[in-house]
């Protein structure tokens, strides 16, 4: 049965936009800055939130400047207190909406907000998929994130939780968390697979352009907590499915090796090669159907400065990029050098069958 939330793309937006509304009444800085950085994302949230985001900005910069003028403790989380203080600098003006344009068959974004962003993981040199949960790091069982919640409920056997995502990149952004009290780490298990097919096969009808990316931990995972990232709305597709390309049928070669399943089960026996082969890689769930990218780990190359790498909506071929000369002036050459430089030794991560290399012909449900 479908949830309520996702009974179909109206429904889901306005559920979308009332969260954001309830959470400008929060008193925590990181709701405001969740608020903000959807709203600018998004130029209808932001004329509905605008005069909102404004006033509020005002009233926590005042509270804050009281509480440093006297001493008092500020009960903030760090990196919710840094991005505040750099949004005082910049003044909330600065701030501009989320700009689009393409080079050649990619979608290039300048998104100014992702760059108050905490890195978290995102730096790190990773050598291996799995790494045990920590209860003492950043996870999403934190007792400050559940007002960022946007809905819990069940999907057949499984609790699910969705969070906003505080710095979005793609339209109606958000966290899915299977099973949240299970405190698993960012390594995708067969069930979690499975529901993640399942649930785009139940709601693709009803939200059309909707999703979900995973990024394994040491594919720009920012999270050791199990989890994917929805979206919906986007309905001209990412680059990556793009009837040009061989992985489509198409004549035309993307810079690294993708392979496309119709099929649950094969698409999980690969995934499961790749796990025994440690090689790091890249989902992007669409109804019926997966683009996976085997790619090398993060920190085992390094990346053009442009960017501060590239996960599943990057190897999907929509950059975002933080600076305004950097997104006017990245060219189709330039990409498509950076994603062939994420290719991995498929001799180590198991052949790509050649079956996978064009549009599957077994059925999704198998």
């Amino acid at each position: 049965m479908v949830p309520d939330l996702f009974a179909d793309a109206s429904h889901y937006r306005d559920a979308f936009a009332l969260g954001l509304e309830r959470l400008l009444e929060n008193d925590q800085l990181g709701a405001f800055i969740l608020v903000l950085a959807n709203a600018s994302y998004d130029e209808a949230l932001w004329q509905r939130l605008w005069p909102r985001l404004n006033h509020r900005f005002q009233e926590l910069g005042d509270e804050l400047t009281e509480a440093l003028h006297h001493g008092r403790r500020l009960d903030h989380p760090e990196d919710d207190l840094l991005v505040f203080l750099k949004l005082l600098v910049l003044g909330l003006n600065r701030v501009a909406l989320t700009r689009h344009r393409h080079a050649g068959p990619w979608e290039l974004q300048f998104n100014p907000a992702r760059a108050l962003r905490p890195a978290r993981m995102s730096n790190a040199v990773v050598e291996r998929l799995q790494a045990p949960f920590d209860e003492g790091g950043f996870h999403f069982n934190r007792p400050f994130l559940q007002a960022e919640r946007i809905w819990e409920g069940e999907l057949g056997d499984h609790t699910l939780r969705l969070f906003y995502n505080k710095f979005p990149f793609a339209p109606l952004h958000t966290l899915l968390v299977p099973e949240p009290e299970a405190r698993r780490p960012q390594y995708l298990d067969r069930a979690t697979h499975e529901l993640a097919w399942r649930l785009l096969e139940e709601i693709g009808a009803r939200l059309p352009g909707s999703g979900l990316g995973y990024n394994s931990r040491g594919a720009y995972a920012s999270v050791n907590h199990l989890h994917l990232q929805f979206y919906s709305g986007k309905e001209e597709g990412y680059p990556i499915e793009d009837p040009r390309w061989r992985h489509n049928g198409g004549a035309e070669h993307w810079p690294l090796p993708v392979e496309r399943f119709g099929s649950v089960k094969e698409a999980w026996q690969r995934i499961e090669t790749l796990h025994a082969a440690n090689c790091a890689y890249n989902l992007l769930y669409r109804p019926g159907r997966l683009y996976l990218t085997p790619r090398t780990l993060q920190g085992s190359y390094r990346h053009s400065d442009w960017t501060g790498g590239f996960a599943w909506a990057e190897v999907a071929g929509c950059i975002t990029l933080s600076c305004e000369a950097d997104f006017e002036a990245l060219g189709e050459t330039e990409i498509a050098r950076e994603l062939a430089r994420l290719a991995p030794d498929l001799g180590r991560a198991g052949e790509t069958r050649e079956g996978a290399q064009s549009p599957s012909r077994s059925s999704a449900g198998s």
